[in-house]
């Protein structure tokens, strides 16, 4: 249930979980379902319940504006992006970045997922990702006839159908998304066989989070906590901001958590904690948290006069990002595809469409589902060229690399080698990209084209002691030039499928970038002024061995700690193809597994601590 601050404050709690978000929330219900264990929640954003503009699943975009929804983050300058910023916004509220993301269920190919084993991570592999996704997922097949029109047999596909989180595809799907879908076929893309199952490669049409029972966004709020909030034993504070963990040394040398500091209603207050504290505070933040409290590289730590606790060089490091471009076109006048730019032209006609939601129809109710996931090999005569260029480069310099960095590079030369899908295009039913703005009542079409597998890496750190102030957020998108020769042959590429006939007779100008941008060169300065992220930010807390730069171990228990674990998208080692939330979810359910299993070592140590 939510509670005040005087419930919470001074009090004494099993399992504290930081963060109210996509891991945290989940994970918080599943430790729970143990009436004997209590578990608080702090969330820094609002609960945020039954907002209709997060539980309309097609409200894109509308969320990241006004700092109601999102944290406004923003990236430092980026050397190799004319030494500009990015936004890199995060969800801010109960459900974190899951109840204002794009709503695509993709899961990674079977074999990146098992690299994490490889890389020391015993237990971490597809086999046990597909177990515990199926515990999580609810999905609704379509009916035969959709599956049909979307070239679909999801009868092949291996997902769960009992769990909490309903996933599905969304009533409308716009014409002009099957259009460029059977463009890409015709342009010799396969559809994807198995992309639920471990082999996304090729196009196709994915389930999104959306409950078909009541037309709306699912995410963790409705799914995981609403049905549970009223247990006693689980307490959500909200409007609440983590300072730091509260760290004392134990006889062997370790240390452990026995609070946290927060800040709530304009004062700091501590709460404390029995047996664990699991930060799922998101790629960005627990990092900063573990560093304000004593956890991390020891220069960063003494540059903000924070007394080293734990000697963890790694945290904050290892940064991964999948980056994002993308391509739109004007769609013709005489062509009757519904997109989402009615709403912005026509504001009287949000409301029509919301009442249309509750039925299962119109805009609302759209969804992203149509992608398309390919190597470079495919859809470049310059593959052979840029791969063996990549990999005389990494080679060369392969002795200068730290342990675990040289190893993920050479699983990433063996990807590429081996032409595994690391690029990604996925459309949108209407304009995202405002570099030119949108001419009054045109409709549009977005793709967007992503790089996966980036060879860049970058950090998140903290620059002062002060919670409040944000940390550096430093993703160095582009720091690699693979993964900018990358985006240009799948600029490019997307670029030649306005060409085909099924294509070119349903829009009458290229958008953005316009007809202005024409040769490689021209493409690579576009990508540096104009590419984004798809914000699946990754590895700040990676699960490595220590002696890799790791932050957690296969157990997500922080190194040199006793009791604090990470659990959220932050713990990825090497970053994965496709949409991450789905992983997320992975991660929380993954992590309430282990903790319920050390139960008996953390009876144990409560007894202890009692005669104490």
């Amino acid at each position: 249930m939510l509670v005040s601050l005087e419930d919470v404050v001074a009090q004494a709690f099993d399992y504290i979980v930081v963060g109210g978000g996509t891991a945290g929330l989940p994970l918080a219900v599943r430790l729970s379902e143990d009436p004997s264990v209590s578990v608080l929640v702090i969330e820094a954003g609002e609960a945020n319940l039954n907002h209709p503009e997060i539980l309309r699943a097609g409200s894109f975009i509308r969320h990241f504006f006004g700092g109601t929804y999102v944290y406004p983050y923003m990236t430092s300058k980026q050397a190799a992006l004319n030494n500009e910023t990015r936004p890199w916004f995060r969800g801010k509220g109960l459900g974190g970045t899951s109840a204002v993301n794009f709503t695509l269920w993709m899961k990674p190919p079977a074999e990146e997922l098992n690299d994490f084993e490889r890389l020391g991570n015993r237990g971490w592999n597809w086999e046990d990702f597909r177990r515990i996704t199926r515990k999580i997922e609810r999905f609704t097949q379509p009916s035969k006839e959709k599956q049909r029109k979307l070239g679909l047999n999801c009868d092949k596909w291996d997902l769960g159908t009992m769990g909490p989180l309903s996933i599905s595809h969304p009533p409308t799907i716009s014409d002009v998304d099957v259009r460029f879908h059977q463009t890409v076929l015709d342009a010799g893309i396969p559809l994807a066989q198995n992309p639920l199952g471990g082999d996304p490669s090729g196009t196709f049409f994915a389930p999104c989070t959306y409950d078909p029972a009541t037309h709306t966004r699912a995410y963790p709020t409705p799914s995981y906590y609403l049905p549970n909030r009223n247990r006693p034993n689980l307490k959500v504070l909200v409007s609440a901001r983590c300072n730091r963990l509260i760290l004392e040394k134990t006889g062997d040398r370790q240390s452990r958590a026995t609070g946290m500091e927060f800040y709530h209603s304009d004062q700091t207050s501590v709460v404390h904690a029995r047996r664990e504290v699991i930060l799922s505070a998101g790629t960005l933040q627990s990092p900063h948290i573990l560093e304000l409290s004593g956890i991390g590289k020891k220069e960063v730590l003494d540059k903000i006069s924070v007394p080293l606790q734990v000697e963890l060089p790694g945290v904050g490091e290892n940064v991964q990002e999948h980056l994002l471009i993308a391509v739109s076109y004007e769609l013709r006048d005489d062509v009757e595809f519904e997109t989402i730019d009615i709403l912005r032209d026509h504001p009287e006609l949000v409301e029509k469409h919301a009442q249309l939601q509750l039925s299962g129809k119109g805009i609302f109710t759209m969804g992203l589902t149509n992608a398309t996931f390919v190597p470079l090999e495919t859809l470049s005569a310059r593959a052979k060229d840029i791969i063996q260029s990549t990999k005389d480069f990494i080679l060369g310099k392969l002795d200068s690399y730290p342990p675990a960095l040289r190893e993920q590079y050479l699983m990433q030369l063996n990807r590429l080698e081996k032409g595994d899908p690391s690029l990604e295009i996925v459309t949108f039913p209407g304009l995202s990209t405002f570099y030119n703005p949108p001419t009054f009542d045109k409709r549009y079409i977005t793709i967007a084209v992503g790089l996966n597998h980036p060879f860049s890496r970058g950090f998140i750190h903290s620059i002062s002691a002060d919670p409040a102030v944000d940390p550096e957020f430093d993703p160095r998108c582009l720091e690699q030039e693979i993964d900018l020769h990358c985006m240009t042959e799948l600029v490019k590429f997307t670029r030649s499928l306005a060409n085909r006939p099924t294509f070119r007779d349903v829009f009458t100008k290229e958008h953005n970038p316009g007809a202005a941008i024409q040769t490689d060169e021209d493409i690579r300065e576009w990508i540096r002024n104009r590419c984004s992220t798809f914000w699946h930010t990754a590895g700040s807390c990676a699960m490595l061995p220590k002696a890799s730069n790791g932050v957690v171990d296969a157990n997500l228990k922080v190194y040199g700690t006793t009791n604090v674990r990470v659990a959220d998208l932050s713990i990825v080692p090497l970053h994965f193809t496709g949409h991450s939330s789905s992983f997320v979810y992975y991660v929380a359910e993954k992590a309430a597994e282990l903790i319920k299993e050390s139960a008996p070592e953390n009876e144990k140590e409560d007894r202890v601590r009692a005669r104490l």
